[in-house]
């Protein structure tokens, strides 16, 4: 009786945090919404498996062509329109620009390839990959085969020669989706560019200070493959579904390690996000506890927004843990929800208090009901098991890729993520087999 109490009072305290008028009562927080469309109801098989890929907009009850055409002007927002991030370079290279920060990033880059496989965007994709390999990837030295992780736009010259072990990620990733897709006689062998990242990853030993991508005694993904940053993780560079491509299709020597860390990492992430809200760190051990940073708290944050989406990833993949990702979603979701679902911020202490510090973005310092967050959020109705995960799926669709009311704009980070999170909820994003 004690400890019911004693949740009972913890439930009382984590969902009355910050209510205001418009807002959901705390009791809307633990009970589903009356929802014309019903409960949600996720698929129970992996698109891995099926060949089938689920169109959560149009269950929702929007058309195809209406579709169609909002991922349609996303990409060209963000690729093609006035306030793109996507910049021609030359007749061949192209790259993506985290335009409020000024620089060039491995995850700009390395994302830019993944939207362009998904939508079989060729020249996209290989401009984007030549800018990569000439200007951002190490041709020699202690960290060949590695990219460095900012750029200067008006040169291609280093900011920072070190490496993010995100962008390694999906760089290996997308190469092999672009194999898969396009081949390897096309004037870029993916294949192989693939395997020279690989291969030099297994190379690296220390020398120089650069270490593997990999954790290999954790078999986790670390924050930074140097000897600073290997001993640590960062949740949201947790993909198990990128593990599964690189079991399938690498090639290497090492598809049941990249397997077993693809279950390690599922297993991370329940320990990152157990908390009621869902909510993780931006930075952790890889117990999965918060790590701080000097006088910085590690709270859920920026790179915290990826997490929803990644797991509804590895759900809508493979769906080989879906009894927690399920519990996952609607922990946060509810969550977020009663925050209110048109008014939830984007930073909070793990318990879902506001943080007494927020983290600007490029020079705003200020919390905000972020795109970029309200995307993901979305992207996790793929698990959703509640009526209110539709209304999530309906803040993605009216959401707009504009400015804040206070004029901050981000089509970088917030754009991408709701490219992203729109290529799921519509069935466009997938796992790229060669056969497709």
């Amino acid at each position: 009786m004690k400890r019911i109490l004693c949740l009972g009072v913890l439930l009382f305290s984590l969902f009355s945090i910050g209510f205001s008028q418009g807002t959901p009562s705390r009791d809307d927080c633990l009970k589903d919404v009356k929802e014309k469309r019903g409960v949600m109801k996720p698929w129970k098989k992996g698109s891995r498996y099926t060949g089938k890929y689920r169109n959560v907009f149009k269950e929702a009850g929007y058309s195809q062509a209406d579709i169609d055409a909002k991922l349609a002007k996303a990409y060209y927002d963000i690729f093609e329109g006035p306030g793109k991030v996507y910049f021609e370079a030359g007749d061949s290279m192209a790259y993506i620009s985290d335009v409020k920060n000024h620089d060039i990033r491995s995850e700009g880059l390395s994302y830019g390839l993944m939207v362009a496989v998904q939508l079989n965007k060729k020249d996209v994709f290989d401009r984007i990959w030549r800018y990569s390999k000439k200007y951002m990837q190490h041709q020699s030295g202690p960290r060949e085969g590695y990219f460095a992780w900012n750029l200067k736009p008006e040169t291609g010259a280093q900011n920072a020669a070190g490496s993010a072990s995100d962008g390694e990620f999906y760089f290996v990733t997308a190469l092999l989706f672009a194999s898969n897709r396009w081949g390897n006689e096309t004037g870029i062998d993916y294949y192989n560019e693939a395997r020279r990242i690989l291969d030099a990853m297994w190379s690296k030993d220390g020398t120089g200070g650069v270490m593997n991508v990999i954790n290999v005694e954790h078999k986790q993904i670390n924050f930074v493959p140097d000897k600073g940053g290997y001993g640590y993780t960062d949740p949201s560079y947790h993909l198990p579904a990128f593990w599964e491509v690189w079991a399938e299709y690498a090639n290497d020597g090492h598809a049941q390690f990249y397997r077993d860390c693809a279950d390690t990492s599922r297993a991370f992430l329940h320990r990152a996000c157990k908390s009621l809200t869902g909510l993780n760190a931006d930075m952790t051990e890889f117990s999965g506890a918060p790590r701080k940073q000097g006088r910085m708290e590690s709270v859920f944050r920026f790179d915290s927004w990826r997490v929803p989406m990644n797991i509804a990833m590895d759900f809508s993949w493979f769906a080989r843990d879906k009894e927690w990702q399920k519990d996952y979603a609607r922990r946060i979701q509810n969550f977020l929800f009663c925050r209110g679902i048109d008014t939830f911020e984007d930073q909070f202490n793990l318990d879902g208090t506001l943080p007494q510090w927020v983290l600007p973005a490029g020079k705003v310092r200020k919390l905000r009901h972020s795109l970029g967050l309200v995307s993901t959020a979305g992207a996790a109705s793929l698990m959703g098991t509640q009526a209110k995960s539709w209304k999530f799926v309906d803040a993605v669709w009216n959401a707009k890729l504009e400015p804040y009311e206070d004029g901050y704009f981000d089509p970088y980070y917030d754009g991408l993520l709701y490219l992203f999170s729109l290529m799921h909820l519509s069935g466009n994003y997938r796992y790229i087999t060669p056969d497709m």
